[in-house]
């Protein structure tokens, strides 16, 4: 639990910041009202953003999770995970799974923000605005846009998840011998592991995540209008 604890709030910061900051490089004008390519294109840059957070703490997340089923206590604890693994490998060792958590966030981010944005506009009533949306609504929202982010996201986090945990040298290839010995050895649907755990989780944890987004930035609004 610690990894992704230390990391969920950073980790979001820079998520939200990143969708933002791709909203803007594509508009000439603060009002322009961008399209859905548009918006899924700045979703993808968040995921970008996120990755430098997102890999070392799924690293030692997984190697955890796998020693606490395994039986053998190789790690005490996170830190000494991140200690143990520089110490092995140095920062690439830790870093280890960068490519997949890529593969993994750039299109399901892209997704997440998208399909969020569109759920909005289409939740909200006529003559309406987006901003005036209900409470109940955008937790709808944000609990649907979480389905359909890990609807893209549950392959490429497998076979991450695979990857970061296998013994050095395992797969010289890279997801390439992942994806080939997962096929090979438990079929297509493997890709799919976990899939109704990750949907249960899904739509509350998303729907908590963007309620708290709005409501921190009507906040943020209301007390820095200049910031």
């Amino acid at each position: 639990m610690a990894a992704p604890i230390i990391g969920v709030t950073p980790m979001f910061a820079v998520c939200f910041f990143g969708f933002g900051l791709g909203k803007k490089l594509q508009q000439k004008h603060p009002e322009d009202v961008l399209s859905y390519p548009q918006i899924f294109a700045a979703g993808m840059l968040s995921g970008v953003f996120t990755t430098g957070i997102m890999t070392p703490g799924e690293r030692i997340k997984c190697l955890l999770q796998i020693q606490a089923s395994s039986g053998e206590t190789k790690y005490t604890g996170a830190l000494d995970c991140a200690k143990k693994l520089y110490q092995e490998s140095g920062i690439r060792g830790i870093y280890k799974g960068t490519v997949l958590t890529l593969m993994r966030d750039v299109p399901a981010s892209g997704m997440y923000f998208m399909t969020y944005e569109w759920l909005k506009n289409i939740l909200t009533p006529e003559g309406k605005s987006v901003s005036e949306l209900s409470v109940p609504r955008i937790l709808v929202a944000g609990g649907i846009a979480g389905i359909f982010n890990w609807a893209v996201a549950i392959p490429p986090d497998v076979l991450k998840s695979r990857f970061q945990t296998a013994p050095p040298g395992k797969y010289p290839n890279g997801f390439r011998d992942v994806l080939r010995e997962l096929i090979r050895d438990e079929g297509v649907t493997s890709l799919y592991k976990g899939f109704n755990a990750v949907m249960i989780r899904a739509f509350p944890a998303n729907a908590a995540c963007f309620l708290g987004f709005e409501v921190a930035m009507k906040f943020l609004n209301w007390a820095t209008p200049n910031l």
